[in-house]
């Protein structure tokens, strides 16, 4: 058994990390990453529970194919809480195929910052057992190995995401202001019309006023 464990800092409110964390795949730097599918979904107390099916491909050297087989894809079961009070996100994440030799258990813990509220913290904790074929060992360090630089695209993968939902917001915001001076443009114009409207029109009331009087004076 090998158990790997890691610490990571993103310079983002936890907010915005949980948020690019549910839309993380897919994502360019970890193609590996097939598609994921949501199982179940809950709030019990306050609490935001989801199962979802993640469909990946795991590259295996040929050599261990006939140790434990081959797979097109790959399956794995992740669940997953959300507290926004407690500002905590939690992924689990167990494989399904190869499970006969091989289980990999990854926990994934979102929070913010013990120093700094602006930042997230994430601590991530991988088990990896072999069992049952030969060379364990020597594939427990490979999958191991794997799993660290995968870890590191994730985070590349997660720093994408936000880059993209920062977009998005950038983009509303302009979309929301160039709308906004749409607006104040066209209650100017009316405004405009307005005044020259009245204005016309008490320009035609002096001039009817004053032909008014100049009747009077003939009479």
């Amino acid at each position: 058994m090998k158990i790997w464990t890691s610490e990571h800092v993103f310079n983002h409110p936890w907010e915005t990390v949980t948020q690019a964390a549910w839309r993380k795949y897919p994502n360019p730097m970890t193609p590996s990453i097939i598609g994921t599918d949501v199982v179940e979904r809950k709030v019990v107390d306050g609490v935001l529970h989801t199962h979802r099916l993640v469909q990946s491909k795991w590259y295996f050297p040929k050599w261990t194919h006939a140790l434990i087989g081959t797979a097109k894809s790959c399956f794995a079961s992740e669940r997953s809480t959300v507290d926004p009070q407690r500002k905590q996100m939690v992924l689990k994440t167990n494989n399904l195929t190869f499970c006969r030799n091989i289980s990999v258990d990854e926990v994934l813990y979102y929070e913010p910052h013990p120093a700094d509220s602006a930042k997230t913290m994430l601590r991530q904790e991988a088990t990896v057992t072999v069992y049952g074929v030969p060379l364990s060992h020597y594939m427990e360090d490979l999958l191991t190995n794997t799993i660290s630089a995968n870890a590191g695209k994730g985070r590349q993968g997660l720093e994408w995401v936000i880059g993209l939902i920062n977009t998005e917001v950038k983009g509303i915001a302009e979309s929301a202001a160039r709308g906004t001076d749409e607006l104040i443009h066209s209650t100017r114009r009316s405004i405009d019309e307005v005044t020259e409207s009245a204005r016309k029109s008490m320009d035609e009331i002096s001039v009817q006023a004053t032909k008014a009087a100049k009747a009077m004076h003939i009479t």
